[in-house]
């Protein structure tokens, strides 16, 4: 059987994507040098194999596109999680969410990471 095993993203501050990371519920679970010499972070979920390695070079200058991937994570409350993220100080969009998910509309809401990568979340 192949297991997927981790994603790498590129990022422009080591220390304030981890900070991100970890109010999303994310937790540090190693910090080294690549030995290309990159500064490298990673971050796992609670219950999941899949990890997040975060990748950091001086000299490569992070652009990401707008809508060029997201990933997303699954919550049992949306609306409780996504308060916590609001009083954390991170924005969650689209606009209105909290009246979309009284209507009965499908529970998604996102957020945008401190480099512009979209994080999905998803009530399950």
């Amino acid at each position: 059987m192949i297991k997927f095993l981790h994603t790498r993203i590129r990022v422009a501050d080591l220390d304030q994507t981890v900070n991100f990371y970890e109010k999303l519920g994310f937790t540090l679970k190693d910090r080294k040098d690549s030995p290309a010499g990159n500064k490298l972070a990673f971050l796992e979920l609670d219950g999941n194999e899949h990890f997040l390695e975060l990748c950091y070079s001086p000299d490569y200058e992070v652009k990401v596109p707008e809508d060029l991937m997201h990933t997303a994570v699954g919550v049992e409350d949306i609306v409780s999680y996504c308060d916590r993220l609001e009083n954390e100080g991170i924005e969650i969009w689209p606009d209105g969410w909290r009246e979309k998910f009284t209507s009965g509309e499908r529970k998604m809401a996102f957020v945008t990471d401190p480099d512009g990568y979209e994080v999905e979340i998803l009530e399950r």
